[in-house]
């Protein structure tokens, strides 16, 4: 039975030259700073350079950001899964980085709706209800990494919609205060 500190050395020689891999799937070294709730603390990180594309260049900017992260994302997670020999280790942060750059390409550059897609995320990335819950376990390498936040990050939308189509009063209250309207 290998030792911690043996199989970080292990991982250590794995990735080898591949220090983008590392800053990558840590979004540059935040998930190595904290022990606890690291996916927490990734999207928190995530929103000043979202937040920097959206006032600069747009919500499809924005958009087009997450989907390159995801991208980017996909292959760093491969080849971190690969030489951790791991599924979705703590550690990959990309994952909830790129979800909420997705997320927040459909609402407004204000800290209203920053607050809102972060804590409604997280809720559904934590809890990871059906079909997040299939994908986290069904889903295998860096893909599966992925993309389960993806879709939870596709539950405030659906939650917004819902509540347009049942009450538009309620969802005109909610445009003015997240400043849409």
């Amino acid at each position: 039975m290998q030792t911690e500190r043996e199989n970080n050395s292990l991982q250590d020689t794995r990735l080898r030259g591949y220090g983008w891999v590392w800053l990558t799937v840590s979004w540059f070294g935040v998930s190595g700073c904290f022990k606890h709730v690291r996916g927490t603390w990734g999207t928190l990180a995530a929103l000043p350079f979202a937040y920097v594309v959206q006032v600069n260049f747009g919500n499809a900017a924005l958009g087009v950001f997450g989907i390159a992260l995801f991208a980017l994302g996909v292959i760093a997670s491969n080849k971190y899964v690969a030489a951790t020999g791991r599924q979705d280790p703590g550690e990959i942060v990309i994952d909830e980085v790129a979800a909420v750059c997705m997320l927040l390409a459909f609402m407004a550059p204000n800290w209203q709706c920053y607050l809102t897609a972060f804590i409604v995320f997280r809720i559904f990335d934590i809890i990871k209800p059906w079909p997040v819950c299939v994908a986290d376990k069904k889903l295998k390498g860096g893909f599966g990494v992925m993309f389960d936040d993806v879709l939870a990050a596709l539950y405030p939308l659906a939650i917004f919609a819902i509540l347009s189509l049942l009450n538009p009063n309620l969802t005109k209250d909610i445009l003015a205060w997240l400043q849409l309207q």
